[in-house]
């Protein structure tokens, strides 16, 4: 099997469009992290595209202080090293910031997130128990039920010393 090539760009107010078609398939132009609402069409990012131009991956991140907080990760081609590649450029950008933490939020029923976290060395820092209950009071969209039928409850927030 021949990997697919694939190159990293900055993301750029050009893609603010097709940002907030797709976030907007699920409900809302944003998510919501720790009760905050985050507008990831307005976020610095990177996007992955194959030589002719499709979008593969996105990643959008919001630093604050000293750390720097991964909004959105999403690879739209699974197993090709896509989001393996948009997580080392947020790091690396995170560091030229000077930041001393990258840090995200997933739920509970993300299994294959949680599984890839992990295996890219981000720790769990903390399991924000009950956390979607509040989060819905700002996206009424999030669904009750979720990914292998889990319910969605907790927010599970993973990090990297930097």
């Amino acid at each position: 099997m021949v990997t697919p090539v694939f190159k990293l760009r900055v993301k750029t107010d050009d893609d603010a469009g097709w940002i907030t078609e797709w976030l907007s398939g699920g409900g809302a132009d944003f998510i919501i992290s720790r009760g905050r609402k985050l507008y990831p069409a307005r976020l610095p990012g990177f996007v992955a595209e194959d030589p002719e131009g499709k979008r593969l991956g996105l990643v959008t991140y919001d630093i604050v202080g000293e750390q720097c907080e991964v909004a959105t990760l999403d690879s739209f081609e699974q197993w090709q090293g896509i989001g393996t590649e948009l997580m080392l450029r947020v790091a690396e950008s995170a560091r030229e910031a000077g930041c001393k933490r990258l840090w995200l939020i997933t739920t509970n029923d993300n299994i294959d997130a949680i599984r890839f976290y992990q295996r890219r060395d981000l720790t769990i820092a903390a399991v924000h128990a009950g956390a979607i209950g509040e989060s819905r009071k700002l996206k009424p969209s999030i669904p009750e039920i979720g990914l292998y039928g889990i319910p969605i409850r907790d927010e599970i927030e993973f990090e990297m010393r930097l």
